[in-house]
């Protein structure tokens, strides 16, 4: 799925952005992340290096943000026409956190680096600030997780070990 959306936006957005410029926008988004960011990159001949620094970049940017206002935000959205959509990410982010609840920290760097459907750093810091888990902490490990996360996407899509060997 990762794919086939990141090569929507690559189709789409070509010629009017720069290919920096849909690499970052990808990795922005939820679902998408690091991992389509970094898949956009290579569909469109990127070099890896500049690929992952930028997804890396624009995977973290957001996290902060979830980690410290979603629990305000959602609050407040639950006034309003969208607190279905707030129930149904709570809900979500709740059937998703049980390695988080069992393992903490461990959990959620292990729930960011390994790069499944339905994992990531979105997920991540949503679950980890639904469960009041300290965001001074959880940052950090977030950053370790999308960056473990990156070199296996990396090596999958660039063949990164190829070419060391």
């Amino acid at each position: 799925m990762a794919e086939t959306l990141a090569n929507w936006f690559v189709e789409n957005l070509s010629g009017t952005f720069s290919r920096e410029i849909i690499v970052f926008i990808v990795s922005l988004l939820p679902i998408l992340e690091l991992r389509g960011g970094i898949i956009a990159g290579f569909a469109m001949g990127m070099e890896w290096l500049p690929t992952f620094i930028i997804a890396y970049i624009g995977n973290l940017l957001p996290i902060p943000f979830i980690l410290l206002f979603i629990r305000f935000i959602f609050r407040v959205l639950k006034q309003t026409p969208l607190k279905g959509v707030v129930e149904w990410c709570e809900r979500k982010a709740d059937a998703k956190s049980d390695k988080i609840r069992k393992y903490a920290y461990w959990g959620v760097y292990l729930f960011v680096a390994i790069p499944l459907p339905g994992t990531g750093a979105w997920m991540g810091a949503l679950i980890s600030a639904l469960l009041n888990m300290d965001p001074k902490k959880t940052f950090p490990i977030i950053m370790i997780g999308v960056l473990t996360a990156g070199i296996i996407v990396s090596v999958l899509s660039f063949g990164i070990l190829g070419s060391i060997f």
